[in-house]
């Protein structure tokens, strides 16, 4: 029975710059810093434990087009622990580091094959006398929208036959729409697998025969990539393919709820906080937490404390030093609004107002333009996420609400 084993990965962004997270202490932001390429040595680590045939990487090896010699100089060290193991390295450049950007290239050891920006096939032949046909393309530049997905052709004269496609599954709504395909249209070409990237969350469209997954990104890099993340080990026979989740997480991103629904002071609430932190650390691995404390019943000096961030403040201090950290990112109280937001909007010409306001980020991008603009505080500021805008802008609106609606009470 022949046989072939091989590890799928996606969406490394080497070199992420961690957007918005430049105000932690140093020591936590450059464990996030160097978190992406911790993952990428932990997919060698296992490449080399597991003693695979290959090694496929579906898109997206750098965060940027420029492709920071920094990044290149750590993926060509990684790739050369696998070239003096003789595993092979099949890669594709998707939309974020596609082929039209400029940037000082180093070319990669002779066991890494990168797929041109037209589909095409390569040919692997393994000792023990399998054969493997490896299709793909590299984006040649940021936008294709084109269905690449028609110019991928079963060629015989393999054993087996391996897509490698970055790119949108159709009515898929979390990323660009590039090289949009089908399950239907990757079933009809008749492959043994499909290795997919530019989907940052992972996912098993279909499980056998062929299996068509996406691997997800090798490494969380902000609070909406939540959960692990990791790469598949994928063992390929005549009649079956099994295929095996492996974490490679440096650094952990989850939304947790903590139960405080036995808590009467603020103290109660921090020595609850301080237990958790201690329960959810893990060796060698960070933790960035947003936490959400459910079931608050305090006093209204007590909730402000924890309202105003003090809580939060001091949760922080005391872990700013631990290398294998527990970050609490923010704190929200899970409360449950006696306002409907809808109704109040319709009740109310100012809440409409407010509401209205409240959604558009182009106001608060005016808003903050005073502050990024000033000479002397701009060095210091780093460009906030559009995922961070919506964030603040829900958390204020939230905030300011209350408080009103506490006043119109009263």
């Amino acid at each position: 029975m022949k046989k072939v084993t091989f590890i799928h990965a996606a969406d490394l962004h080497l070199d992420s710059p961690m957007v918005g997270l430049k105000s932690l202490p140093a020591s936590l932001f450059k464990q996030l810093q160097e978190s992406t390429f911790q993952s990428l040595s932990k997919i060698v680590d296992a490449a080399l434990s597991h003693r695979v045939d290959f090694v496929i990487f579906a898109g997206d090896l750098f965060d940027g087009e420029d492709r920071s010699i920094r990044a290149q100089i750590r993926l060509l060290k990684e790739m050369e622990r696998l070239a003096e193991n003789n595993i092979p390295v099949y890669a594709v450049h998707g939309n974020h580091d596609h082929m039209d950007g400029s940037w000082t290239h180093l070319s990669m050891p002779d066991n890494v094959h990168i797929f041109s920006h037209e589909v095409e096939t390569v040919k692997f032949s393994h000792a023990g006398g399998a054969s493997v046909h490896l299709y793909g393309f590299s984006y040649p530049r940021r936008h294709v929208y084109e269905r690449m997905i028609q110019h991928y052709s079963k060629k015989q004269g393999a054993d087996f036959h391996i897509g490698i496609l970055h790119g949108n599954l159709e009515g898929s709504k979390e990323h660009d729409k590039y090289a949009p395909f089908t399950i239907k249209d990757l079933l009809e070409k008749d492959f043994d697998y499909w290795a997919l990237g530019h989907i940052h969350k992972r996912a098993v469209l279909h499980s056998s025969n062929p299996p068509i997954i996406y691997a997800g990104n090798i490494q969380g890099r902000n609070r909406k990539e939540t959960g692990i993340k990791g790469c598949y080990l994928v063992e390929l026979t005549n009649d079956s393919a099994d295929c095996q989740f492996i974490e490679t997480s440096a650094v952990i991103w989850e939304e947790l709820l903590l139960d405080a629904s036995h808590a009467s002071t603020f103290q109660d609430i921090y020595h609850l906080c301080r237990n958790f932190i201690q329960e959810m650390r893990k060796d060698e691995i960070g933790l960035m937490v947003s936490l959400i404390i459910d079931q608050v019943h305090l006093s209204k000096q007590d909730l402000k404390s924890i309202i105003n961030g003090e809580l939060l403040e001091v949760l922080q201090d005391e872990e700013k030093d631990e290398e294998a950290f527990v970050w609490i990112s923010d704190i929200k109280i899970n409360e449950k609004n006696e306002w409907n937001r809808d109704q109040l909007a319709k009740d109310s010409d100012f809440f409409a107002e407010l509401f209205q306001t409240s959604s558009q980020l182009e106001g608060l991008d005016d808003s903050l333009s005073a502050l990024y603009d000033h000479p002397e505080a701009k060095k210091l500021l780093q460009k906030i996420a559009d995922e961070e805008k919506e964030a603040l802008a829900e958390e204020a609106e939230s905030l300011l609400v209350n408080l009103l609606y506490e006043e119109v009470k009263g």
